[in-house]
């Protein structure tokens, strides 16, 4: 026997409801987020036209931080849209196919992101442990037999979580409790099983945050102990790298919270939900730009010159 809901139209238009609980306070709420948008875009675009613009930083560590400003510049971009439509003007309304895109972009950004934090550890080790090798593993070759296999995992990995999420049917209800298409907000409005849907997310969290994860702590770990072993003033070494694993733990903090309470659904209240979700799209966006370019010696320099506040 066919389930019901195989008779039912599925809905092919959504609503979001992230802010429904704010009533009027929404404009308010849009001050906050505003501001956190100008401070990623100011402080990403800055830090991108120094390094595009100086020869000097045309280094590899130098271009891989030009990459992650380019996502820290994208992930708003992609969310502003609904944000400024929802909060100020109380426009709520997304198709189906814009929502999957907006889903897959955001979700492909971020495991770059992974990827990309995983090849500054690797940098790291390289120029730290194996400083008379360094140009020949960082070379451009060598880059793309590295990048070009995790970036094809995370195409195929978030390409299914889209697929998926688009064959199901949406019978129940259009009202998406987020501001925007979050996969597993889109994912609990359908009717049938949605197990599958779970699994490959966790699994997609898995195989590409956890498991770049873990091969980052292992890379900064044989950094400490290269360091330590040798005798030699790493303090600077040591205190980058010290930098980057509290950004990580922190945004694999947040990866983990969003996924687990969409799945259990109880767990924390929808605003609460939105919230978590909001800071991890943009707390990565504000804050790479001093991690990873104002507490770099040669950026900062260049950036108070750019400013006109150096000598």
């Amino acid at each position: 026997m066919e389930p019901l809901w195989e008779n039912i139209s599925s809905h092919k238009s959504f609503l979001f409801n992230g802010f429904a609980d704010l009533g009027a306070l929404r404009p308010v709420v849009f001050i906050p987020v505003a501001i956190l948008v100008i401070v990623a875009l100011f402080a990403n675009s800055l830090l991108l036209h120094v390094i595009i613009s100086q020869r000097s930083l045309h280094s590899p560590m130098y271009i891989l931080i030009a990459c992650m400003m380019c996502i820290d510049l994208s992930v708003p971009l992609l969310i502003l849209p609904n944000l400024v439509l929802n909060l100020l003007f109380d426009w709520k309304g997304v198709p189906l196919s814009a929502c999957l895109a907006q889903m897959f972009l955001l979700h492909f950004l971020g495991t770059c992101q992974s990827t990309l934090l995983l090849w500054m550890a690797l940098d790291r080790y390289f120029a730290i442990c194996m400083p008379l090798h360094y140009q020949e593993r960082m070379s451009f070759p060598r880059f793309l037999r590295f990048v070009l296999p995790l970036l094809s995992r995370n195409l195929v990995m978030v390409s299914l979580v889209v697929t998926l999420a688009g064959r199901l049917s949406f019978c129940f209800s259009n009202i998406i409790d987020h501001c925007i298409c979050e996969h597993m907000a889109l994912v609990e409005l359908a009717c049938g099983t949605t197990s599958s849907n779970s699994a490959v997310g966790l699994m997609t969290v898995f195989f590409v945050t956890v498991l770049d994860f873990c091969f980052i702590i292992t890379s900064y770990g044989v950094i400490f102990r290269s360091v330590l072993r040798s005798g030699k003033s790493g303090t600077k070494a040591l205190h980058t790298c010290v930098t980057h694993i509290i950004v990580m733990v922190i945004s694999l903090a947040l990866v983990l919270t969003v996924s687990i309470t969409y799945r259990t659904r109880d767990s924390l209240p929808g605003a609460t939900r939105v919230f978590i979700s909001l800071m991890y799209l943009f707390i990565p966006s504000c804050f790479n730009p001093i991690i990873y370019g104002i507490r770099t010696t040669e950026i900062r320099q260049h950036v108070l010159k750019t400013l006109q506040f150096g000598p």
